[in-house]
């Protein structure tokens, strides 16, 4: 691409334009990505931080430096950009402060990635105290450009962003979300709510009090606000979900990252003096981001991650009640079973005034924006505080969901996240010919021994069975399974409050198995007993009481028989000691037929069979 073909003149205009002159320039100008460089964190900082890169721009006769929107950063990541890469620039700002003015990309595309240097473009002329970063050099790609103090463009610590006055703010000049810093004062955001709270209450050694938060967002980034005590009382209810508004004087602070999964390294505290002033034209912002990912990927994930997933709500269990350990509190919770296209189901458990109201008769697509990622069950999701969830939301990846379940997705089969650790639970795990291993090579390769687990399918004879403890007594109730404890009148389930004349008991079993290549201790639950002892645990647990003879030939007769097991290695800790657990996610009788069937296969398959 030869110099005419970039936008002459752009940086020139970018450097001495005014800040209602730089929101009239528009869009569609074609600049040079001379270098791009990641900022540095800010030290001292234990909380983790959003990466941030900064790139000069240039026109082929002068260049600038610039700031990429953090939702660039996967163009950065998968080197869609990189140096002398030509771009279109679809939509920028510019923000100043201290005298220093800052562009931020917001969108581009790629024209060309492959090209040479143009030009040997220099720095714009100065404008005195408001000229542009001022770069000593173009060559230099390593020039510093942030205000001081020298961290404040790290994160996303950006001067104010300057537009056109909105209607309704004279004077007052808007700042973009990702350029907000402890660093500056008299700043307004214009930013929608996209989540908020309920009303928590607190008590610890120093009193008591009540706080609320709210996730913002505009067209740069997220920031979590929160409110504590009067300041609840003044803005809870002035704030709603889905509307824009104006505020100003909240005080910037670092994020803490263990209450909050918005991606960035501060949140707003409001406070008494906190303005909050609802915008009637919300027709620039932008409605909630989501990431998605498919269900099939959430073993990907490692356990406490956060994500975003969209899904059919196949299955609504009924309204239940935890007992919080921390505030000794009863907390509603529910569960529901979402699937995808990706033909996997998992459970979410959403808590309070959600699970209370939620109704789903008519299996709606929901869209769940910062849930948990849990490890029960092999993987299942949990909404915190700051997540939010969206019934039936009107975008793409609904419609098309929406679509397909209604065409062909109703009708199919989903694959569980199973897990032996789910708590006397039905397993729905698949046994996999193609990862089927010998007890040494599973030992040898150290499966579990990872952050995540690891899946293998092996076919292998029960050894033994320890018989010391083969069942509990479980609660009848349908969907609970919790052990019972037994009281005066029989025996009583603290989670559904309820006591009952008898329990209904379920396998918790350890057994040994063993291959050509080895042995291994295996950890089943109801699924597991039911198929190797055919009976249930409540006719088992009645023949050890009435015969203890019959109940130990029962436990010889069980031994010797071969199954296919799809398990689940995963690290256990206990006592201070750390081992690995093989868990029974789905164990199968030999079917000698179907056993044939695959060897004959196995042999046509072969070279020396044809």
């Amino acid at each position: 691409m030869s110099q005419q073909q970039l936008s002459a003149g752009i940086c020139t205009r970018l450097n001495e334009a005014s800040a209602t002159e730089i929101e009239e320039l528009g869009s569609g100008y074609t600049i040079q990505i001379l270098s791009i460089k990641k900022v540095n964190a800010i030290p001292n900082t234990a909380a983790p931080t959003v990466d941030r890169y900064r790139v000069i721009i240039s026109d082929g006769v002068h260049f600038v430096q610039a700031m990429i929107a953090t939702q660039l950063n996967e163009l950065v990541l998968k080197e869609q950009i990189i140096k002398n890469t030509i771009v279109v620039i679809d939509k920028l700002t510019c923000n100043f402060v201290q005298d220093k003015r800052l562009i931020i990309i917001l969108d581009l595309h790629v024209v060309s990635r492959d090209e040479d240097k143009i030009g040997s473009p220099t720095a714009p002329p100065s404008l005195a105290a408001t000229s542009a970063v001022g770069a000593p050099a173009a060559a230099n790609a390593s020039v510093s450009m942030a205000p001081q103090p020298p961290a404040s463009t790290s994160t996303g610590i950006g001067p104010a962003q300057t537009r056109s006055v909105p209607s309704g703010r004279p004077g007052k000049s808007i700042y973009p979300i990702e350029g907000l810093s402890p660093y500056q004062n008299n700043w307004t955001i214009k930013a929608r709510v996209t989540q908020k709270s309920e009303v928590k209450h607190w008590s610890n050694q120093r009193g008591e009090g009540k706080l609320f938060n709210v996730t913002l967002m505009d067209e740069t980034g997220e920031i979590r606000a929160t409110g504590f005590n009067a300041v609840v009382d003044e803005l809870y209810d002035k704030l709603e979900e889905g509307k824009v508004y104006y505020i100003s004087k909240a005080r910037v602070n670092l994020a803490k990252k263990k209450f909050s999964n918005v991606q960035n390294d501060y949140e707003l505290g409001f406070e008494k003096n906190t303005e909050v002033e609802e915008c009637v034209d919300a027709s620039n912002m932008p409605m909630v981001r989501y990431n998605f990912i498919p269900l099939s990927s959430l073993e990907d994930l490692p356990k406490d991650s956060t994500c975003d997933v969209i899904g059919i709500v196949k299955e609504v269990s009924p309204l239940s009640e935890i007992t919080s350990k921390a505030t000794n509190r009863t907390v509603p919770k529910r569960e529901l079973t979402i699937v995808d296209k990706s033909l996997y189901s998992v459970r979410m458990t959403i808590w309070g005034k959600q699970a209370e109201t939620f109704a789903a008769d008519d299996l709606p697509v929901v869209a769940f924006k910062g849930v948990k990622v849990g490890d029960f069950g092999g993987r299942s999701l949990s909404m915190l505080s700051s997540s939010y969830m969206t019934i039936s939301p009107d975008i793409e990846e609904a419609h098309l969901l929406r679509g397909w379940y209604d065409g062909i997705g109703a009708e199919k089969a989903f694959q569980s996240h199973s897990s032996a650790l789910s708590s006397g639970g039905s397993s729905f795990g698949v046994f996999n010919r193609n990862e089927m291993r010998h007890i040494s090579d599973v030992k040898e390769a150290q499966l579990g021994m990872s952050d995540k687990a690891d899946f293998f399918s092996v076919r292998a004879t029960v050894m033994h069975i320890k018989t010391d403890n083969i069942a509990y007594p479980a609660c009848p109730t349908q969907g609970c399974n919790k052990k019972l404890t037994e009281v005066n009148d029989g025996w009583r389930c603290e989670k559904c409050d309820k006591t009952f004349e008898r329990p209904e008991y379920r396998y918790i079993m350890s057994m040994a198995v063993s291959d050509w290549s080895g042995q291994a201790w295996l950890q089943g639950f109801n699924d597991a007993g039911l198929a190797v002892f055919g009976k249930t645990a409540d006719e088992v647990m009645e023949l050890k009481e009435r015969n203890e003879a019959e109940y130990n030939a029962l436990m010889a007769q069980s031994a010797g028989r071969t199954f296919n097991f799809s398990c689940r290695a995963k690290q256990d800790t206990y006592n201070d000691q750390t081992r690995v657990r093989y868990g029974i996610s789905k164990i199968n009788l030999l079917d000698y037929h179907e056993e044939a069937k695959c060897l004959r296969d196995l042999l046509m398959q072969s070279t020396w069979a044809q």
